[in-house]
This record gives C-alpha cells, structure tokens and sequence, in this order.
C-alpha cells in the first residue's frame, strides 16, 4: 500500500503560497538531490486544482539531465477539484466528488508514495480524514509576512512525532512528521 506524503515549501512564519517568490534564492545541489529522490521513490502524484493548473502550465515542455521532468510528466496525476473542467497534462484524473475514498482507493492501488505538493486545502481536508502518512516540510529561512498558510485556522488538532531530520547547507531544513 502507498503512502500519501504532502512535501511542502513553507517559510519560518508558515507560508506555503507561492514559492517561486521566495525559495529559488536557497536551492542547492542538496535541495535538488533530494527532491530528484523523492520523486523516483513515488508511484504517483496527487494535486489541487491550483498547484495542478501551475505544474501542468510548466512542466509539459521542461527538460533536464536528471529525468525529473521526464518522472513528472509521466507519472499518474490525481486531480482533486469540483471546478476543473478538463485535465490535459498527461496521465491526469480529475477527481470531483467522494474524496476520502477516492483517495483511500489511490492509497490501495500503489506501493511507493503519493506526492502531494502544494495544495494547502487539499493538505487540511485529507488531514481531517487522517489519510495523510507523512508530512515532509522543507522549512525555509525567510519570513515572508503574508500569504496563505498551510495549516488552516480552525482545523481539528492533530499531534505528529517528529521522524528525520535534514539540514542543507542552504539553511533548508527538512522535517518529517508522522501522525502520533
């Protein structure tokens, strides 16, 4: 059975919303090795609307080296949204209604991870559902003082033990929690 493991950019005040603007200044060697892994050890990718419509914009015509932009581009794509009306990036799935057990099902179909990437709602809903087996926070040494959050307010209380630990000489920290 697979794993779901929401892997997310986030700065020290908690920020997720757009990377772009603020983590291209901390990417290293490191930071790219460990994502290249992360990436192969997973069977499939599973994304909200907003993160899947930027991947799917971006990554078609990327090439590099490493075959990361051929893993993207080839893995099975899950698509969680009511308002997609079409997914075109190759191998995607919308998925728009009886998500927890859409998901659960996707859990039983593979054996390495699920990606979740980005996301934010998707991340508090499948929380709230405790479908999430591990959450991998690349934490950032930026404040950003504004942005969406990943953890929304109000959400239910959800206590995690800390897992591994990796520092990057970038001052990128990877945390990984499971649930308690």
């Amino acid at each position: 059975m697979g794993k779901i493991v929401a892997t997310e950019y986030v700065t020290l005040d908690g920020v997720m919303e757009a990377p772009n603007e603020w983590s291209f200044q901390f990417w290293s060697d490191e930071a790219a090795k460990f994502k290249l892994d992360e990436l192969f050890a997973s069977d499939a990718l599973l994304l909200g609307r907003v993160t899947y419509e930027g991947f799917a914009a971006a990554w078609p015509t990327m090439k590099d080296d490493a075959g990361f932009a051929d893993r993207m581009n080839s893995l099975p794509k899950y698509v969680i949204s009511t308002t997609l009306k079409e997914a075109t990036w190759n191998n995607s799935t919308v998925i728009r209604e009886n998500i927890a057990e859409e998901v659960a099902k996707i859990k039983e179909q593979t054996s390495q991870d699920i990606l979740l990437s980005g996301s934010a709602d998707l991340v508090n809903a499948l929380a709230q559902h405790n479908l999430i087996d591990e959450y991998r926070i690349m934490l950032y040494p930026v404040v950003v003082g504004k942005g969406k959050r990943l953890f929304q307010e109000g959400i239910d209380k959800k206590t995690l033990r800390l897992g591994e630990v990796k520092t990057f000489s970038s001052g990128v920290t990877i945390l990984s929690y499971y649930p308690a």
